[in-house]
């Protein structure tokens, strides 16, 4: 099983602060993909604990977490032992991860922000 690299950037996002949006701002995660380009859900299962998510911005220090999932949701996971930092992923398995295509993020206020996907490559 490979894994991919994946990174996702602030997209515009009208009516917010991030109206033009701001490449500077996203996600990378490592997870892997199926030959379509979707999560893996079988695949996770096996590796989810090589599955990670590294959240930056330039006003803040890049925190890393891990892909958990939930049920049918994904979040994005920064600390073991609580949920109250979870961020879950707008329908995260639906999506195609390939390059100009969009995900939806809540951030900490509940708003749903759109990412666009910049890069996809084997992990490391």
């Amino acid at each position: 099983m490979t894994l991919s690299r994946i990174v996702m950037r602030l997209a515009r996002n009208p009516g917010t602060e991030f109206a033009d949006g701001d490449d500077h701002r996203g996600y990378t995660l490592v997870a892997p993909l199926t030959g379509d380009g979707k999560l893996d859900v079988d695949a996770f299962q096996k590796e989810r604990a090589l599955c990670t998510v590294r959240r930056f911005a330039p006003d803040e220090d890049a925190v890393v977490g891990r892909l958990t999932r939930r049920g049918p949701t994904w979040f994005f996971d920064y600390d073991d032992q609580s949920d109250a930092d979870d961020e879950p992923v707008h329908r995260l398995g639906d999506h195609y991860f390939s390059v100009g295509e969009y995900v939806s993020v809540a951030d900490e206020d509940g708003r749903l922000l759109a990412y666009k996907v910049t890069d996809v490559a084997p992990a490391d």
